[in-house]
């Protein structure tokens, strides 16, 4: 790891204080009314910086501290905006640049030169941020937060909590949660996929089609339970009941209706959604795959002569997944160029898969083959594997500049995008779609009923291609 330098200005003392009594006013650093007889309660503190000369602004409680550093770790195959990883006491965390992550223009860096970040923190993720100038703290009373407008900064209103202005100078509140991926907005979705669900429920899961009669009175009441089920995923999991896991939800629900008593249906909790979804997720999901797995994915594989296979993989998580793919398609197609572009809204995943590590029992397993050993002992892929993957930060559900792809491996990621984003990324499925192609989707995902795409079954495996 470089050389780093941490220099914490006087503002890390304002930040812990404001952290710790938020309705605490900090001093000459927070702005007071202009008014000094008009009492006002501030509820809500933020961390004012600069970018090309505007202002902005971050929730104080994304904050944990700032910090100046520089000479950043490069990491290869990363986004422009991604300057590299940084040791911050022991923990390992990526680096983004806000001015070239917002395409705004800037001198040229010079290498050794020190940055200004503030480190966020979004639920159990941490980013540096590197910014312009960091200037203070401002108190503030949330109801003066106005909403957004294309007009206030050059940047994307997606990417805008709000505006505020205090002592005459506008700043412009970021929404630093949507910025990082890790906040999905499924509000909008809710309302219809709970409509949609309950109008697929015109009986109850346990009952028989031959019995309308006899089965009427509690028909009403599995519909609302069943319901209430689907929008509590979606809150809980962000999890998007639809035709694309209708089989798996209906399944599923009578076998819960069992465990738990028709009356005790409901998820009264994020642990209740859990032990609802625990058997839906594909085999070795987010983890290395065992010979078995891989030896049913190489079968499904198509017969491809092309002299490059192009792969699309979003969702990719931490890379185990990616890199596994990568030695199969290798395997399956030796004369062939590899290209795998894998997607990730997870930044920190997407920025550390590039390092990632091969345990031992993996290395020596069905990978063997495509592992080589570092000089410190550790095991690492080859270099062909670990250049036929272009790791990038990019939400599938937004415009994919991509070329036509030979295969699309998109295990278990659709179930937890919005309903209207199913609809977008399974459009941009056919789009992006090579006549021959195929589609990996989760074990519990399908696109039967779809008139725009044939299902196959390859021993334990369903593929889809465009009709």
């Amino acid at each position: 790891m470089a050389n780093t330098t941490d220099e914490k200005p006087s503002i890390n003392s304002v930040l812990k204080e404001s952290l710790g009594n938020l309705q605490n006013v900090v001093g000459a650093d927070t702005a007071t009314p202009e008014k000094p007889d008009n009492m006002v309660v501030v509820d809500y503190k933020m961390v004012t910086f600069s970018l090309a000369g505007k202002d902005y602004a971050i929730d104080i409680m994304k904050v944990k501290e700032i910090a100046k550093a520089g000479r950043f770790t490069y990491v290869p195959n990363a986004l422009p905006f991604v300057l590299g990883v940084y040791n911050l006491r022991g923990d390992i965390i990526p680096i983004i640049d806000l001015r070239l992550f917002f395409n705004i223009d800037m001198p040229e860096r010079e290498y050794d030169a020190l940055e200004n970040m503030l480190i966020v923190s979004i639920g159990e993720l941490t980013f540096g941020v590197v910014v312009d100038e960091i200037d203070k703290v401002v108190g503030i009373q949330k109801s003066s937060i106005n909403p957004p407008h294309p007009l206030f900064g050059d940047i994307n209103i997606k990417y805008i909590q709000g505006v505020v202005e205090v002592n005459n100078r506008l700043y412009i509140l970021l929404d630093i949660e949507r910025i990082f991926g890790s906040k999905a907005d499924v509000k909008s979705a809710e309302a219809d996929v709970v409509k949609e669900m309950s109008a697929r429920i015109s009986v109850s899961p346990g009952a028989k089609k031959s019995q309308p009669a006899k089965s009427a009175a509690p028909v009403k009441e599995e519909k609302v339970d069943y319901s209430f089920v689907v929008e509590s995923l979606a809150t809980m999991r962000k999890f998007t009941a639809s035709a694309l896991n209708d089989k798996w939800m209906q399944k599923r629900y009578r076998e819960w209706e069992k465990e738990r008593g028709k009356d005790k249906t409901q998820l009264q909790s994020a642990t209740d959604a859990d032990l609802f979804l625990k058997d839906f997720y594909s085999p070795f999901n987010g983890t290395w795959w065992d010979k078995a797995y891989a030896d049913s994915v190489y079968k499904a594989l198509p017969d491809n002569t092309a002299k490059q296979i192009v792969v699309w993989n979003p969702g990719c998580g931490k890379g185990c997944e990616t890199y596994s793919l990568a030695c199969l398609l290798k395997k399956r197609y030796p004369e062939a160029k590899i290209r795998i572009y894998a997607h990730e809204v997870d930044l920190l995943n997407v920025s550390n898969a590039p390092l990632l590590a091969v345990p031992g029992d993996v290395a020596n397993d069905w990978y063997a083959p495509y592992i080589t050993k570092k000089a410190n002992g550790d095991f690492t892929f080859i270099s062909e594997i670990r250049d036929s993957i272009m790791f990038e930060y990019h939400d599938c559900a937004n415009t994919n500049n991509l070329p036509t792809c030979d295969i699309i491996f998109a295990r278990d990621l659709l179930s937890f995008l919005p309903a209207a984003s199913q609809q977008t990324v399974i459009t941009d499925f056919a789009e992006k779609l090579k006549g021959n192609g195929v589609v990996f989707l989760g074990q519990n995902e399908s696109l039967e009923g779809n008139d725009k795409w044939t299902e196959t079954k390859v021993g334990s495996l369903t593929i889809f291609g465009k009709k």
